[in-house]
C-alpha cells in the first residue's frame, strides 16, 4: 500500500516518553481479566518502544465511567496479566493526569511500561477537551496510537493528543489499516461483503457505499427481515423496519445495476421467543406461507449458509460488519458461527482475505 502514516520505524524512540493509546477494554470477571486477547494484541508495540529505549506509558479506557472514578472500573487489574505476557514489571499510576502521574512517569528508566489509570474518569477525555488532552500531552515527548477499535472516537487520547505530540501508528493499528486497504483499497476480486445486524436505518450508508463495490452481498440479521418485507415476504412478529422498505427497494436496484449479487435468506430459523434453547422450526421463506404474528425469525437456515459459503469460496476478499442472527443466544448463532468458521479456513488455506469488524 502507498503509506500515508507514520509509523514506529519513522520515530527516534531512545530515552523518549512514548504515550501509547491502546485498548485495553477486555472482558472481565470477579475482578479477573477474563480475556487477554487484547492486552496481547498491544505487545509489538510495547516491545518495539522497549527495544528502542523509550520509556513506554499506557493509556487506555475501561467501561464507562462517564468522568466519574468508579471503582469497579478501574484498570489496575490488567497490570499483573500484562506483567506476566511481558516478562517484565509494568508499574500503575492512579491517575491519567496531575501529581500521580507525573512521579510515576519521572521515576521511569528507558524500557520501563507504566499504565496509568482510565482515561474516562475525566470528563474531557469522551468531550475531547483541549485541557485534558494538554494535561495528558504533559508527560509525553511523541503519541503513538494503538488502539484501532478506538480509533473512530474524537476523543483527548486518540484525535486530541495526535493534535500536540509528533504521532505515529503502533504495530496493532499498522496491521488493521493495511488489511483494510488490502480488502477496500486495492482488493481481490470477486469480493464478497456479508451486512448483518438489527436495523437498515443504522447500515444505511455502509449499504449504499458497499453495492457499488461488491461482487456478493449477503445481508442478515433483523435487518435482512425489512428487505424480505421490501420484497412482499410475511416476516411475522419479526424485527422489521416497515419505513425503510422504499430504501431497501432502491438498495437492491442499485447493486442490480453495479452487478453486485444480493444474497437474501431464502429459509429462516423462527421461534416464538428469544431464549436459549427455545423450541424451534426452520422454514423456507415463501411469498403464500405466512409466518403469523407470533413466530419471529431469529437466524438464517442452513440452505441460506449453504448460498453464502458457496459465495464465500468463489471470492478473494471477504468484508464482514454484523451476524446474520441472533448469534448472542442458542441456538442462533449456528448461521453467524458457520459461516466464520469457513471464513477461518479459507483464509488458513490462503484462498480469502477477509476483514471483519463492528460492535
Amino acid at each position: 500500500m502507498s503509506q500515508t502514516f507514520k509509523t514506529l520505524d519513522d520515530a527516534e524512540l531512545q530515552g523518549k516518553r512514548a504515550l501509547v493509546r491502546v485498548d485495553f477494554n477486555v472482558p472481565m470477571a470477579d475482578g479477573q481479566v477474563s480475556d487477554d486477547t487484547r492486552l496481547r494484541a498491544a505487545l509489538p508495540t510495547i516491545e518495539k518502544l522497549r527495544k528502542g529505549g523509550a520509556k513506554v506509558i499506557l493509556l487506555a479506557h475501561f467501561d464507562r465511567p462517564k468522568g466519574k472514578r468508579v471503582p469497579a472500573m478501574s484498570l489496575k487489574p490488567v497490570v499483573e496479566p500484562l506483567s506476566k505476557l511481558l516478562s517484565a514489571p509494568v508499574a500503575f499510576a492512579d491517575d491519567c493526569i496531575g501529581e500521580d502521574a507525573a512521579r510515576a512517569v519521572a521515576a521511569m528508566k528507558d524500557g520501563d511500561v507504566l499504565l496509568l489509570e482510565n482515561v474516562r474518569y475525566h470528563a474531557g477525555e469522551e468531550a475531547n477537551d483541549p485541557e485534558f488532552a494538554t494535561a495528558l500531552a504533559a508527560n509525553g515527548d511523541l503519541f503513538v496510537n494503538d488502539a484501532f477499535s478506538a480509533a473512530h472516537r474524537a476523543h483527548a487520547s486518540t484525535e486530541g493528543l495526535a493534535r500536540l505530540l509528533p504521532a505515529y501508528a503502533g504495530e496493532q493499528m499498522r496491521r488493521e489499516l493495511e488489511a483494510l486497504d488490502a480488502a477496500l483499497g486495492n482488493p481481490k476480486r470477486p469480493v464478497m461483503g456479508i451486512v448483518g445486524g438489527a436495523k437498515v436505518s443504522t447500515k444505511l450508508d455502509l449499504l449504499n457505499n458497499l453495492v457499488g463495490k461488491l461482487d456478493f452481498l449477503a445481508i442478515g440479521g433483523g435487518m435482512a427481515n425489512t428487505f424480505q418485507y421490501a420484497q412482499g415476504y410475511d416476516v411475522g412478529g419479526s424485527l422489521c423496519e416497515k419505513d425503510m422498505a422504499d430504501t431497501a427497494r432502491e438498495i437492491l436496484k442499485k447493486a442490480e445495476a453495479a452487478g453486485c449479487r444480493i444474497i437474501l435468506p431464502v429459509d429462516v430459523v423462527v421461534a416464538e421467543d428469544l431464549k436459549p434453547g427455545v423450541a424451534t422450526d426452520t422454514l423456507s421463506l415463501s411469498k403464500d406461507t405466512p409466518l403469523g404474528d407470533t413466530r419471529k425469525i431469529f437466524d438464517a437456515g442452513p440452505q441460506t449458509v449453504a448460498e453464502i459459503l458457496d459465495a464465500m469460496r468463489q471470492s478473494k476478499t471477504l468484508i464482514w460488519n454484523g451476524p446474520l442472527g441472533v448469534f448472542e443466544v442458542q441456538p442462533f448463532d449456528k448461521a453467524t458461527v458457520q459461516a466464520a468458521q469457513e471464513a477461518a479456513r479459507l483464509v488458513t488455506s490462503g484462498q480469502l482475505v477477509a476483514v471483519a469488524g463492528g460492535g
